[in-house]
């Protein structure tokens, strides 16, 4: 008995320690993996913004072919500062807006992308803020007039699916194009996106039919656009090109 007693406990005893340094060669792998793989996702990161970006001027491309196309189409990249002033010493593809919304506006960097596209020029402005759950985002673009939208693209991090994560579908997308940023005082208001009788052929009115079912992320693409859209009036108002009376 007392034998048994004693292999029972060193059996116990193995499988603890056998567990036990299991445990650390599968997290010691684990972390090798993940830290081995940071380089490749950051890398594929920044490739699926260029994407992005270019998709609201209507340029289309894979992950691969996203860079060659970026450098093809983007002439400018530029931080701005809440005057509308440019800040030289920062990149403004490096910036995170998640970070930048946390601070005050006097503090905030506001990146600018400026494209060319057949001899038409394009302002293209990042966008954040809250949607339901949790941020929404995403890239609009406006034609050299500064005021009519090009295109739009938006993502976000936990919207519900088949409701407010519909804010990613072409169809959605889609109904930006067209739209004025500014009403015909020619104070900016952004686009809203309003449920109702909203006609998708008058580009005066600066709304877009909402999805059905997903009121409130609606609000936040809404809020999103005209708050970011205003941060941009001041360096705006310095363009000598700008071809709408801004006020």
């Amino acid at each position: 008995m007392e034998e048994k007693s004693v292999n029972k406990t060193n059996s116990n005893g193995y499988t603890f320690m056998f567990a036990i340094i299991m445990v650390v060669v599968v997290a010691t792998v684990l972390a090798f993996t993940a830290t081995s793989l940071q380089p490749t996702q950051r890398e594929n990161v920044r490739q699926e913004k260029m994407q992005s970006i270019l998709a609201t001027i209507g340029i289309e491309t894979d992950r691969a072919g996203a860079e060659e196309l970026y450098d093809q189409y983007i002439t400018e990249e530029l931080s701005l500062r809440e005057d509308g002033t440019e800040d030289e010493d920062i990149d403004a593809f490096q910036v995170d807006l998640a970070k930048e919304l946390k601070k005050p506006a006097a503090d905030q960097v506001f990146p600018l992308y400026i494209a060319e596209v057949d001899g038409e020029k394009f302002y293209i402005v990042p966008l954040r803020g809250n949607g339901l759950w949790n941020a929404i985002f995403g890239y609009i673009a406006l034609r050299d007039d500064v005021n009519t939208i090009a295109g739009a693209t938006f993502d976000h991090l936990g919207e519900t699916p088949g409701l407010g994560a519909e804010i990613t579908k072409e169809f959605f997308k889609e109904r930006f194009t067209d739209e004025k940023i500014f009403d015909e005082s020619g104070d900016l208001v952004g686009v809203s996106v309003v449920k109702g009788d909203i006609d998708p052929s008058d580009k005066d009115d600066n709304q877009v039919d909402a999805i059905s079912g997903a009121t409130i992320t609606g609000d936040g693409v809404s809020d999103m656009i005209s708050e970011r859209l205003k941060r941009y009036l001041p360096y705006f108002k310095k363009e000598q090109e700008i071809k709408v009376a801004i006020q």
